[in-house]
């Protein structure tokens, strides 16, 4: 019943962007079409087929094992704080407990510099050009769209320099993609991190978030070209383009760099955690605070929070993609806490509660986290539109325009994601966390 449920909210989910669309009789019935052919095709072969689970299993396995040698760097860094929770250090040094700030975000610089490494030796820009030649012959879109959707498979906010020689000519539309594009996927540099958070309690998530990177790319095509259709004439339609090359003029410039970059991104992780989750508490303190002065007029408005009204708009969409109902509550809490709070508050989240058993269904589990998959949060729609802003000054006003539609299509496109990937899943044990 479930697997049914996921797929009529597969059609109910493009519905619901199409009510939002900006132009609904310019929606390409083709694009549509041919992403969402796309995406299904993806998740058969990853989710449904032996060859793709033993080459899900198999991406897993490396990332794990990547994931452990970057742990090697930050325990010589940072000593007996880099321990994990229930284990032991080198010298026999028990764990402190879990700190983020020490345990989990310097995977993103290894992460950042080994993507970096990979560019220089050639291994990215052939996955690039490969995803962005399927792109662009199978959806219909433009080859700049396409490389900037191929790019942001792997990398942030850093894709866009792909096509840095063709954003001044894109139309609003083309535009709206790359955004879409961005907060709809992860990037390789955070992988690590929330491999992390989750690897304890659900031992085969590496693998399942790169497949969810992946499935993404066509549906963040297919709600961006929904929302907001190709109006005018792209200049790179149906043709494949290149993009520029990355810099670093040698491997170990390139690690350097991409580990400096890596750095970046870190601190600007810390600096978005400490500021929208002291903004939000913040927010529910004067919640609170007009809810008791309700409560003293006889009604009733205790208990009110940010987190718990975005759980409430989300917990029909949530219902919509197949989560069963004894865990919707649950998941549109952590999809909730994700807009707000960034998708790292959102993983830890769902790590407790698969820990507390509080969620009744494994399969639960497995939709949460790839509805979680992509930065489509106020704090990642601030960084796509600011980075774009600093490389268009001239087209702002419109930047500013797309941003929350992009924010919407992103969302939706992390959740159709969830959505077809519950089609191929079913009510099984706790297999399907890799146990």
């Amino acid at each position: 019943m479930g697997q049914l449920v996921s797929f009529l909210g597969v059609f109910g989910l493009i519905g619901l962007a199409w009510l939002f669309s900006s132009a609904r009789r310019a929606v390409r019935p083709k694009t549509v079409l041919s992403a969402l052919a796309l995406q299904f095709l993806m998740a058969a072969f990853i989710l449904y087929l032996p060859a793709g689970r033993t080459a899900l299993s198999w991406v897993n396995d490396s990332i794990v094992r990547i994931l452990d040698y970057a742990r090697e760097g930050i325990y010589f860094t940072f000593g007996p704080l880099a321990v994990p929770p229930g284990q032991t250090g080198p010298a026999g040094e028990p764990s402190l407990g879990f700190i983020l700030a020490v345990q989990g975000l310097p995977t993103v610089i290894f992460f950042s510099a080994l993507v970096s490494a990979l560019y220089y030796i050639g291994f990215m820009p052939l996955l690039l050009r490969f995803f962005s030649r399927v792109f662009t012959r199978t959806m219909g879109i433009s080859g700049a769209e396409a490389l900037a959707t191929s790019s942001q498979i792997f990398v942030g906010i850093e894709s866009v320099f792909s096509v840095r020689p063709y954003l001044q000519r894109m139309t609003t539309s083309e535009l709206h993609l790359v955004l879409v594009g961005g907060m709809a996927t992860i990037a390789s540099s955070v992988l690590g991190l929330y491999v992390l958070l989750l690897r304890e309690v659900f031992p085969g998530i590496a693998g399942h978030l790169v497949s969810a990177s992946f499935m993404s790319a066509p549906a963040a095509v297919l709600m961006a070209k929904v929302l907001v259709p190709e109006l005018g004439q792209p200049e790179t339609l149906g043709r494949v383009v290149k993009g520029e090359k990355p810099p670093g003029s040698s491997l170990t410039e390139s690690i350097i760099l991409g580990a400096t970059e890596g750095m970046k991104l870190t601190i600007g992780i810390i600096t978005m955690l400490i500021a929208f989750v002291g903004l939000v508490a913040m927010a529910n303190g004067l919640v609170g605070w007009l809810g008791s002065g309700l409560a003293r007029l006889g009604i009733p408005a205790g208990g009110v929070t940010i987190q718990g009204i975005l759980a409430a708009v989300f917990y029909p969409l949530t219902l919509l993609i197949g989560v069963e109902s004894r865990d919707a509550w649950h998941v549109a809490t952590v999809l909730g806490e994700r807009t707000v709070l960034t998708e790292v508050a959102g993983y830890k989240h769902l790590a407790s509660l698969i820990t507390a058993g509080a969620l009744t269904s494994p399969r639960s589990a497995v939709l949460a986290a790839y509805g979680l998959c992509g930065f489509s949060h106020v704090a990642g729609m601030a960084i796509f539109v600011g980075g774009l802003m600093a490389l268009l000054p001239e087209r702002t006003a419109e930047l500013a325009r797309l941003s929350w539609r992009a924010l919407l299509a992103a969302t939706l496109a992390c959740l159709q994601t969830a959505a077809v990937t519950g089609v191929f899943i079913g009510n099984a044990g706790m297999e399907i966390l890799g146990r």
